[in-house]
């Protein structure tokens, strides 16, 4: 936004709210996590869960089953109603019609597309059971319905503690765990683990989210790779061919830790995984079980609803090797972090004394919890 631009005290005020939660973003998690009850939270940290959606023990990806609806699934009006006292008047004296709207106006990330996603509407994660017996279904959203109802929702939050008086939206929304209550595009939150299978011992690198340069979690700590569930293109094709948990995180493998562009080239044609060398060298470790992909669960923030697969792969450290570094660096999202030891001494210190985020301190302490499974 210019410097110079001039600025109606409506939108002076929401710069100023939006500030706030910007720099507060974790403290604030935590404080939201303690208006629900103890029983929903996963691990004991912020991330919030239904009974469906906590497992006793990791389930193999690939038991996950999906299913997609044809519908095209929107934020109900009563929702965008709720949020309408959240928005700042424009010179024009009217308001910015949606959050994303005022976000992109007033205060835009580098990273803020309007992209298609895969909105999840009912979950069931079963342990122990038969393949299939865990299952996510979708129908088609897009990324700003999230951003007009999470966002808007932190944003209400973070107003309230500065005084001003609630919008309704929380209150409407009421349970952060109801599907059925507000759009909910999922992430893939994976933990990496290279494992050294000579020493048993392994490492995992965390992603510090540049506020910057992402719409969501900006300044706070995060496990990596993570990515909205979605298709890589706009193009039809690309909405069956990339409807794959897998297929998703190979993407976010790739950009967040190699560094390649999330420009695939779908709009003229659809990704060719089989073809495509990178993708084809972690099928083949999958295949040869030198990486093993495990889901943990399923949780939402209790601040912004973000809804987020918790997953872990773990790759043994010759394959981790010849794919990946454990070098800190730069990425088009934040930094990449320095490589962590795999201990419950460094979990817990990331977990109780650095920002991180809701999603990433779960799936820490879920990995440990069954280490025995994950790294046997």
């Amino acid at each position: 936004m210019p410097a110079t631009r001039s600025l109606t005290a409506s939108q002076r005020d929401w710069l100023r709210v939006r500030s706030y939660l910007s720099e507060h973003r974790h403290g604030l998690a935590l404080d939201a996590a303690g208006d629900y009850p103890a029983g929903l939270r996963i691990a004991g940290t912020p991330l919030l869960a239904a009974p469906g959606w906590q497992l006793a023990e990791p389930v193999p990806l690939p038991e996950v089953g999906l299913e997609l609806a044809p519908a095209t699934a929107q934020p109900s009006a009563a929702l965008l109603g709720a949020a309408a006292p959240l928005l700042p008047e424009r010179p024009d004296g009217t308001r910015y019609p949606r959050y994303s709207d005022a976000l992109r106006d007033l205060a835009a990330p580098a990273v803020f597309e309007n992209r298609a996603t895969y909105r999840l509407t009912e979950a069931q994660l079963t342990a122990g059971l038969t393949p299939g017996a865990s299952r996510l279904a979708f129908a088609r959203g897009r990324y700003f319905d999230g951003i007009d109802t999470g966002e808007a929702a932190a944003h209400e939050y973070a107003a309230t503690r500065l005084g001003g008086r609630p919008a309704g939206l929380r209150a409407l929304i009421a349970d952060p765990c109801d599907l059925s209550r507000r759009p909910a595009n999922l992430a893939i939150s994976t933990l990496t683990l290279r494992l050294d299978r000579a020493t048993g011992r392994a490492s995992f690198l965390m992603h510090w989210r540049d506020p910057a340069k992402v719409g969501h979690a900006g300044g706070l700590y995060q496990v990596i790779p993570v990515g909205v569930f979605q298709p890589s293109g706009e193009a039809g094709w690309n909405e069956r061919r990339d409807f794959s948990l897998w297929r998703c995180m190979i993407r976010e493998f790739a950009e967040e830790l190699r560094g390649r562009s999330e420009d695939y080239g779908s709009e003229a044609g659809p990704v060719d995984y089989d073809s495509w060398p990178f993708a084809r060298q972690m099928a083949d470790a999958v295949d040869g079980g030198q990486i093993r992909v495990w889901c943990l669960g399923l949780g939402t923030d209790p601040l912004t609803y973000a809804t987020d697969l918790l997953t872990v792969a773990v790759i043994d450290s010759r394959v981790f090797d010849e794919l990946f570094s454990l070098s800190p660096r730069s990425n088009a999202e934040g930094s990449v972090l320095a490589a962590r030891e795999f201990a419950a001494h460094v979990i817990d210190r990331i977990v109780t004394s650095e920002p991180v985020q809701a999603a990433g301190a779960a799936v820490l302490r879920l990995a440990w919890q069954h280490r025995d499974t994950l790294l046997g």
